[in-house]
């Protein structure tokens, strides 16, 4: 479902207030958090999905960092998970097997257990996760937390979604899937410790609605514009050629036709189609909006840098609640304030 008919069907249940609720559907963030304590909330998300790919355990695997990507985005730390599934009734025990060996795997590689689950039959397989983690009710990023000024990154390349669309099409070649495929599978562990001990105010994670879409969603919630050149973003390899060749799944055509509805956007028309179609990904990519970059731990740091895949950067100003999309170098700085620096730097290694 689309971000606009999700918000249509959610509208009539966003009154459902709570003292201790911090985020609901009310915000319309990537999980959950209610608080217990002054010290601690509890962080809850629930994801699930068809396979992408064709080995079970790698399926099971990415599902599972998937849905603990959600609790990743608000800073918290994964505690438990429980399994939920749907199997056709004549399907191998063994593949069954596979797909929950895979994301208990990745669970425990998170800190977390698994504790438990629910399982129903079902002509297409899906499988994925209902997640509890934990945050401190002051440190929770939340998709509104952009503000002029931030510094913005990406934690991951972009392209899983084309690239595994163009593999089941069988035209996707076997380095560029296997490319997509250990993204998918590194968790936003690491992106989300660097986000908390930065001072870091805003994330999300980039899923189902793409990257402008979930990029649109900051915006909004921040009212603080976005300048991004699409120049600069990181892609996995592989991903320009198979956008360009049309490699998009039905979803993506739907959902992410910015061009025809860019009320809140400028996309400029030299945009490359990966953007202006926006890749669906499953790739965990949060975008970590850092207030106070000094805040890092110098050891952290220097560790980020090793890992920075390129200097990207975007611009924008308060009271501008638009995103703003060009294939061409950043706005100038004398024409911005404030301006909010785009970047991309890999933080999602152990």
């Amino acid at each position: 479902m689309g971000p606009g008919d999700l918000r249509d069907v959610l509208e009539s249940l966003r009154d459902h207030a709570h003292p201790d609720l911090l985020v609901g559907l009310g915000k319309s963030d990537d999980a959950a958090v209610y608080r217990v304590s002054d010290e601690v909330a509890v962080v809850s998300t629930v994801d699930f999905f068809a396979p992408i790919v064709d080995d079970p355990y790698l399926f099971g695997a990415i599902a599972a960092a998937n849905a603990m990507s959600d609790v990743y985005a608000m800073g918290g730390e994964v505690l438990f998970a429980l399994n939920l599934a749907g199997f056709p009734r004549e399907m191998p025990k063994t593949i069954v097997s596979d797909v929950f060996r895979g994301g208990r795997d990745k669970v425990a590689e998170a800190g977390g257990v698994i504790a438990g689950g629910h399982t129903v039959v079902d002509a297409e397989p899906k499988y994925g996760l209902c997640v509890t983690g934990r945050v401190h009710p002051d440190r929770i990023l939340v998709k509104g937390g952009l503000r002029p000024g931030d510094r913005v990154f990406l934690t991951k390349p972009l392209g899983t979604g084309v690239i595994t669309t163009a593999a089941k099409n069988g035209v996707a070649r076997a380095e560029w899937l296997e490319a997509a495929v250990a993204s998918m599978l590194r968790l936003n562990r690491v992106a989300a410790a660097v986000a908390r001990e930065s001072g870091a105010k805003g994330a999300t994670d980039i899923t189902g609605f793409g990257f402008l879409g979930h990029a649109g969603e900051m915006v909004k919630a921040s009212n603080a514009g976005l300048a991004i050149d699409t120049v600069r973003l990181p892609v996995l390899p592989g991903t320009r050629e198979l956008a360009e060749a049309g490699q998009f799944s039905g979803g993506m055509l739907r959902r992410y036709g910015v061009r025809d509805r860019a009320d809140d956007r400028a996309v400029g028309a030299r945009v490359p189609r990966l953007v202006a179609h926006r890749v669906g990904d499953l790739g965990r990519a949060p975008l970590l909006g850092r207030r106070r970059p000094r805040r890092v731990s110098p050891r952290r740091l220097q560790a980020a840098r090793r890992r920075v895949l390129g200097d990207r950067r975007g611009a924008a100003r308060a009271g501008d609640p638009h995103l703003r999309v060009a294939h061409a170098p950043p706005l100038s700085e004398q024409s911005i304030r404030r301006p909010v620096e785009i970047g991309a730097t890999d933080l999602s290694s152990r």
